[in-house]
């Protein structure tokens, strides 16, 4: 029986290109290297689990499991989206004395990335205390923190950005406090 980095290695030269081909009919020939990645990277975790008698339909469905995972993430990435725009616009036909500074926050939101919208929207909308925060994203308290301030920190300088002045106080979005 060969080491595992001889088996690992026939198996990637054996399927490589017909994963490959899977993902591009599914995804796109852009999209298709990221899935041969991953799914390559799953076949070395779990070199034991993989049939003798049935390689590549294990590795089509690890590659077919990696497109379901990345189209429902990026079905929520767009959801959040438009939610934020819909926000925005919102808050552009608020007149209250806060229009400006929410509509600078919640521009400066969206440009944020996942895992900063998620840490801050974990405190500020779905009113999270630190440790709940924390153990959603599977870290200590203390992590949290530290992703908590330097989050804060790029949506500061993302909302500094839009050219707009800093929010005094804490503002709110249909009820939502954000900072």
């Amino acid at each position: 029986m060969p080491n595992p980095h001889e088996r690992f290695t026939a198996l990637y030269n054996t399927y490589q290109a017909r994963v490959y081909g899977f993902a591009a009919s599914r995804a796109g020939h852009q999209f298709a290297e990221e899935v041969v990645s991953e799914t390559f990277l799953v076949a070395w975790r779990r070199l034991d689990s993989i049939p003798d008698h049935a390689q590549l339909p294990w590795l089509l469905r690890v590659a077919r499991n990696i497109l379901r995972d990345n189209v429902r993430q990026a079905a929520r990435r767009e959801s959040l989206e438009a939610e934020l725009r819909t926000w925005m616009e919102e808050a552009v036909t608020d007149v209250g004395e806060h229009a400006t500074e929410r509509v600078a926050v919640l521009r400066a939101l969206v440009g944020l990335s996942e895992a900063d919208k998620e840490i801050l929207t974990l405190i500020t909308w779905h009113g999270l205390s630190t440790t709940e925060a924390a153990k959603v994203l599977g870290c200590t308290k203390a992590a949290f923190f530290v992703r908590l301030h330097r989050a804060r920190r790029r949506l500061q300088s993302a909302i500094e950005a839009t050219g707009t002045t800093t929010p005094r106080k804490p503002v709110t979005v249909p009820g939502r406090k954000l900072r």
